[in-house]
């Protein structure tokens, strides 16, 4: 198995990374995307960050390899995160399995893909990663940090690991810390159970397609894709065949490894005692019908947020898909973002 290098992708040489554990991550690039030109002061770029499982081209206009839905209604010319003004970087994470350096990657130090060797990443780690990447490509200043689910998990890691970087936050269908669940351990011991685990090297012995497809189907449900495919597939058989097709191609794609390695990330993680460091303004958006991060949540975020004396407004896309909207549903809620990006300052 090899990482999946997107059609379009940019790939960043950003060298050694020193590790928030003591270790260095050799080498490293970062697989990028970017739509809009980059002002000659270097000050109109805009970040975004993307979810767990899917890639830096979920706003690319040919569509998103992750079935989660693409941001492509959001991002171009004249749209809310306008590329006439605004010049977008969209990068992958250290960790994942779409051409940055992640556990399917050359390990220097055995001869073999890292496998369950990885390092231990850190979100700090990860933004730190962006934030070189952005100096190689002269971006001296952001306008915003805008990212849906775990890419909101880093919107919040931007303003308060560089908070004088940026403008704008935009996290949207996520939170301050991570939904209770079983976590990458109980992952692990699901795809532990394939017959080519290989004490984690399955990289050597055939794959565990099946069981990440499996997985893959299961989140898929979870996250509201029957809402959103029933339109098109009105009959049950042809709408489960539908969501395991999406399942099938993630599976392709996406490596269980890079599932671990990026949902370990997030374990204790809480973004909440670092409010008090940011100083971008912030649009914190949530989906009505979210089951993996409810409206319920808004309230003590938002009074968490004011309590640290930052300057928030709260969106509530109205929508059934889940925690698919901000995606599925753009149109719902393109006005206050466009809004939003339309007032931030103009360097």
């Amino acid at each position: 198995m090899t990482q999946t290098l997107l059609p379009g992708t940019l790939l960043g040489q950003i060298g050694d990374l020193p590790l928030e554990s003591g270790k260095v991550l050799p080498n490293a690039r970062l697989a990028f995307v970017t739509y809009g030109r980059l002002a000659p002061n270097g000050m109109n770029a805009v970040l975004l960050t993307h979810g767990y499982t899917s890639s830096h081209m979920f706003a690319h206009p040919t569509g998103a390899v992750s079935s989660e839905g693409s941001w492509a209604d959001l991002v171009g010319p004249g749209k809310a995160i306008d590329t006439d003004r605004f010049f977008v970087v969209s990068s992958n994470m250290i960790g994942s399995a779409y051409g940055s350096t992640a556990p399917m990657s050359f390990n220097p130090a055995t001869g073999r893909a890292y496998g369950p060797d990885f390092p231990a990443i850190t979100l700090t780690d990860i933004v730190t990663a962006q934030k070189k990447l952005l100096d190689l490509l002269g971006v001296k200043h952001l306008a915003a940090v805008v990212g849906p689910s775990y890419g909101g998990f880093q919107a919040f890691a931007w303003g308060i690991t560089f908070p004088d970087f940026m403008d704008g936050l935009v996290p949207a269908v996520t939170a301050p810390r991570r939904p209770a669940d079983g976590g990458p351990d109980k992952l692990e011991a699901g795809m532990a159970k394939s017959p080519n685990w290989n004490g984690g090297h399955y990289y050597e012995a055939g794959g565990i397609r099946a069981t990440m497809a499996d997985i893959r189907e299961e989140t898929l449900r979870r996250y509201g894709a029957e809402a959103e495919l029933a339109p098109l597939y009105p009959e049950k058989a042809a709408l489960d065949a539908a969501i395991r097709a999406r399942a099938e191609a993630w599976a392709d794609a996406f490596d269980g490894h890079s599932l671990l390695v990026l949902g370990r990330v997030l374990q204790g993680w809480d973004a909440t005692p670092g409010f008090n460091k940011i100083k971008a303004k912030m649009l914190y958006v949530l989906s009505r019908t979210d089951a993996l991060f409810p409206p319920s949540l808004a309230p003590g975020v938002m009074a968490d947020l004011k309590a640290a004396g930052v300057n928030a407004a709260y969106f509530e896309i109205d929508s059934e898909h889940g925690h698919l909207a901000s995606g599925t549903d753009a149109a719902k809620w393109e006005a206050p973002l466009r809004r939003f990006m339309g007032a931030l300052p103009r360097r």
